[in-house]
């Protein structure tokens, strides 16, 4: 699991959303590819991070994921936290095996 922190969806600025626009279509094609399984803002108390749950054959592959994001490369601090998961449960619909 990739966790991005910090994030700002209630008070970014406007070149910070232009950002945010370019990492969500970076998310959507990892998506589409197969290496992102679930992306999203996880909203916590007052603050807010963000998930994404990644099928890589190690840590340097969720590393060269994270750091590929152009939210990452734009400057505005943004990190991820890699997250290792060994193993995962999923529903069958979500395997693929309806």
């Amino acid at each position: 699991m990739c966790r991005l922190v910090p994030a700002f969806p209630h008070d970014a600025t406007g070149e910070e959303m232009a950002a945010m626009k370019h990492h969500v279509a970076y998310w959507h094609r990892n998506a589409e590819d197969g290496s992102a399984i679930a992306v999203g803002p996880v909203f916590e108390g007052e603050g807010a991070w963000g998930m994404a749950l990644v099928s890589a054959l190690d840590q340097q592959a969720a590393q060269a994921l994270a750091d590929a994001d152009p939210i990452i490369q734009s400057g505005h601090g943004f990190r991820f936290d890699i997250l290792p998961m060994p193993s995962i449960i999923l529903r069958p619909s979500a395997a693929g095996n309806e």
